[in-house]
């Protein structure tokens, strides 16, 4: 039996497991930073598998690591996100969540009970003495939102110093839009950079029934929006991806007031450096047209969670994995939208990269991220569990190695 089927035939044995695990989460949701009874629960799961070392708390209070290591050798991180959205599920299972608007509508459930499974084979194959190097099982919390600081888990376990010593990443992400059977994967920038603009326009205000009297700043705003509709088809070439969306106007008081200002908010999307500071200069020059106008603006952004960057010599183990244990696995090569994955501060770190794992149940219905009726199809645990395990213990017996130049990045990027 060669390795790749000793691995599927591994993962299959887990599978209640697996259903088991993911279940549990999804019963008992918790939010962003509030993950205190997934944490406990994964800690003391790993603490019963031979060989890992688990610490809890590090960079965020709830978050967990499990390190298995044969001492030298090379070290890989294998990342999941714990933590659920405020949302009530509307699912009539008998698994849905326990908890009154709090749902795990975006899959963090499986990925939590997906990176348990891959330490408890992990772990067998340490035990054997099969593997050199070391594996850190990450799990995560606060993938969903952001403190009062306006940063998520990720950046967080990464300041830590969780990754120092890590030469390269993998995660991946449950896929609602394939069926299981099927991943998505991409080489170079896959999901956005993720950016939040305030706008506020300036004028005297002054009484409805004399508007010549002063100046209004809803009248100002009028030009202001076509200009920020304008910035992407006008401004960003066709060929790059960006996205500005207003997602809030405020302004006024009552029927017969000209109110003194206008506020104006919203999320700029990009995937490159480059189209991400052109969105931030050319939706404040939009701001500036007021000064035309007898108005006066404020503006800025607040910088969020960095693209996610996919190594694509990663992404080739990744395949060489799927080709090995599962040779039927279809695979579509696209970028995953422009959304936003705190683990873009991962791979901005190091090499890393996240698939999505096709999930989709077969009742045709159409089960998207963030709606109260998501859920997955759980046949697609176990091919989770193989495939990055499969890729982990590539990595460790030197089958595959990262290029020169990805490795000089590990030791420079950020620093």
């Amino acid at each position: 039996m060669t390795n790749a089927h000793s691995m599927v035939e591994q993962v299959n044995r887990l599978y209640t497991q697996l259903i088991e695990w993911r279940r549990r989460f999804h019963q008992h949701p918790e939010l962003s930073f509030q993950e205190f009874g997934t944490s406990k629960f994964v800690a003391e799961t790993l603490r019963s598998m031979d060989g890992i070392d688990v610490e809890t708390g590090i960079g965020v209070e709830t978050s967990v690591v499990g390190t298995l290591t044969s001492g030298a050798g090379p070290t890989i991180a294998i990342r999941a996100d714990m933590d659920a959205l405020p949302i009530q599920e509307e699912n009539t299972t008998d698994y849905c969540s326990l908890k009154r608007g709090v749902m795990h509508a975006c899959g963090h459930d499986a990925h939590t009970a997906i990176l348990l499974g891959i330490a408890r084979v992990l772990a067998s194959a340490f035990k054997k003495g099969k593997l050199k190097g070391t594996v850190k099982f990450v799990f995560q919390p606060a993938e969903e939102s952001t403190d009062e600081n306006g940063l998520s888990g990720s950046p967080y376990m990464v300041q830590a110093g969780v990754y120092d010593d890590v030469d390269a990443a993998i995660a991946l992400h449950m896929c609602p839009w394939l069926p299981v059977g099927e991943i998505q994967i991409n080489n170079g920038y896959s999901m956005a950079n993720v950016d939040v603009f305030e706008g506020k326009i300036y004028g005297t205000g002054g009484h409805g029934a004399y508007p010549e009297l002063g100046t209004d700043p809803i009248w100002m705003l009028g030009p202001v929006m076509q200009a920020l509709h304008g910035i992407i088809s006008r401004k960003v070439s066709a060929l790059d991806a960006g996205v500005v969306s207003i997602g809030q106007v405020h302004a006024g008081t009552a029927s017969n007031i000209i109110p003194t200002e206008v506020s104006i908010t919203g999320t700029l999307r990009s995937y490159t450096p480059e189209v991400r500071d052109l969105l931030a200069l050319e939706l404040e020059k939009a701001f500036s047209i007021v000064g035309s106008l007898d108005g006066k603006y404020s503006f800025k952004v607040e910088r969020g969670e960095p693209a996610l960057n996919n190594s694509a010599a990663i992404n080739d183990w990744i395949i060489e994995a799927i080709e090995e244990m599962y040779p039927q696995l279809g695979i579509t090569r696209r970028p995953f939208g422009m959304g936003g994955e705190d683990f873009g501060y991962v791979t901005q770190k190091l090499p890393g990269s996240m698939i999505f794992l096709g999930c989709a149940l077969k009742d045709e219905v159409q089960r998207d991220l963030h709606t109260p009726i998501f859920d997955i199809d759980e046949t697609c645990l176990p091919i989770g569990v193989a495939v990055l395990a499969q890729t982990a213990i590539k990595f460790l017996k030197g089958e595959v190695t990262l290029p020169i130049n990805e490795q000089l990045e590990v030791q420079t990027y950020g620093t």
